[in-house]
């Protein structure tokens, strides 16, 4: 959380930094990061709540409230490598492009023509027609979402879409090295321990 809530009031594209949640403890930590703390409903709160659906209510009580802002920035608090620059390039490439939404990416863990799929103990390519076998230089790139940095217009946000980046969507490619994405305790101890080797480029932030 402290990560996420630094590198936000580090950017100077942002005016407005507010932490969504429903537990005191985290509700505490954005305070004590110098954040705003907003008071997550309960059923948005919950493992199986959807981004999208919290943001739009978010926004809209935002806009209730007088926020005329039009981009808005999600930095979730999984991604502790991103930097400012990274949420700068993201504005500066949806407003530029006039786009609906961008997101950060990074070449993907498993190219897609070398996965699998299991039916009945049998394996068979995950794509039809595809050559598992092929050497990585020949296969065609692919790249994940590493969880960094969704930008997006936020009355562009349409009602029941799960999507966070949607529309005319635009792309900014992280490096390998700052796109660490903590799901578990064994990513946090393995994020640790690139932090105590000094293995990950963070400059001021490290």
């Amino acid at each position: 959380m402290e990560w996420a809530i630094r590198v936000a009031l580090a950017t100077p594209e942002i005016d407005r930094v507010i932490v969504s949640t429903d537990h005191d403890g985290i509700a505490q930590v954005g305070l004590d990061g110098g954040a705003e703390v907003d008071q997550r409903p309960a059923h948005l709160a919950t493992d199986t709540a959807l981004t999208a659906d919290f943001l739009r209510e978010l926004i809209g009580r935002l806009r209730s409230g007088g926020e005329t802002a039009r981009y808005f920035v999600l930095l979730e608090p999984t991604a502790p490598f991103r930097l400012p620059e990274d949420i700068s390039v993201c504005l500066k490439l949806l407003h530029e492009q006039q786009l609906d939404s961008v997101a950060t990416f990074m070449e993907a863990h498993l190219n897609p023509h070398r996965a699998w799929t299991i039916d009945d103990g049998q394996a068979r390519p995950f794509i039809d027609g595809v050559v598992p076998w092929l050497p990585r230089q020949a296969l065609p790139p692919a790249y994940q979402l590493n969880g960094a940095v969704y930008a997006f217009v936020a009355d562009n946000l349409g009602p029941g879409d799960p999507a966070v980046l949607f529309g005319r969507s635009g792309a900014i490619v992280m490096p390998k090295a700052r796109s660490f994405d903590i799901d578990d305790i064994h990513d946090f101890a393995v994020a640790e321990a690139l932090l105590a080797n000094h293995a990950v480029p963070l400059g001021r932030f490290a």
